[in-house]
């Protein structure tokens, strides 16, 4: 796919990987749209990324996932791609009953449920396009999943299965279904949890991300793992009992 001359809107984009995908649509000749919840780390992402536009947007929210979608279908009549980046990762302990599931942030309605509406939103239009694509932000660990995550891990095992209906659904249209599957990478996303449970190893830097997803998206590599990811996507086929026997031993 050609990444260059299109209208993109990145959830989640004011950091993390979707800030770096953002520079770097931005570097490859696009025109970007970025919304997050917090107007704070938009303004931030403006003020180094001059020419992205910004919208604040609490995806967890129905309706304001359709607000973003009138807003965007509005003010960019050219958008093509949509990257479903917004996530948000937890620690659930199922022991405790429903006191830690329900003491948070909704992993099913940002995590998943916002993907699937705003696919929907945006297909139709994008169907007019002459070249379009869903780009969908899954996990290494929706096919091994770490169980301390367990809701994490699932709503990406879902992201997964949902791209593979999706690309089936459109073969025969002008979009294109993506799926990045990134390792651990170094953000904010699980909110300190790495360092509480005594975890060193901070992961990939964003950029490389956002350098693999471009190189990926410019060859058609409709499932972009990276890193480490590519080895759990693998073993996840291969030698799955074992691997999360090796990755969950606590």
């Amino acid at each position: 796919m050609k990444i260059r001359g299109k209208t993109i809107l990145i959830t989640g984009g004011a950091t993390g990987i979707g800030f770096s995908l953002a520079e770097a649509f931005v570097r490859a000749g696009n025109k970007v749209i970025i919304c997050g919840r917090r107007k704070n780390k938009l303004e931030e992402a403006k003020e180094k990324l001059q020419q992205i536009h910004t919208k604040v947007c609490d995806l967890s929210k129905e309706g304001e996932r359709r607000s973003l979608y009138d807003w965007t279908s509005s003010n960019f009549k050219d958008i093509n791609i949509l990257v479903n980046n917004a996530g948000i990762q937890r620690m659930i302990d199922f022991k405790n009953g429903t006191g830690e599931l329900f003491n948070g942030e909704d992993e099913i309605e940002i995590n998943l449920k916002a993907c699937i509406h705003l696919s929907a939103y945006f297909i139709p239009i994008f169907m007019k396009q002459k070249e379009a694509a869903i780009i969908n932000v899954s996990s290494g660990l929706g096919f091994v999943p770490l169980a301390i995550m367990p809701v994490y891990c699932a709503t990406k095992a879902a992201i997964h299965s949902f791209s593979l209906s999706l690309r089936h659904q459109l073969r025969n249209t002008s979009i294109k279904v993506f799926e990045i599957i990134p390792p651990t990478v170094d953000t904010e996303l699980d909110k300190g949890a790495r360092a509480q449970r005594g975890q060193g190893d901070r992961g990939i830097p964003p950029a490389e991300v956002a350098k693999a997803v471009i190189d990926g998206l410019g060859k058609d590599e409709y499932e972009i793992a990276i890193g480490m990811a590519q080895n759990l996507r693998m073993g996840s086929k291969n030698n799955f009992d074992q691997i999360f026997q090796n990755m969950n031993r606590w």
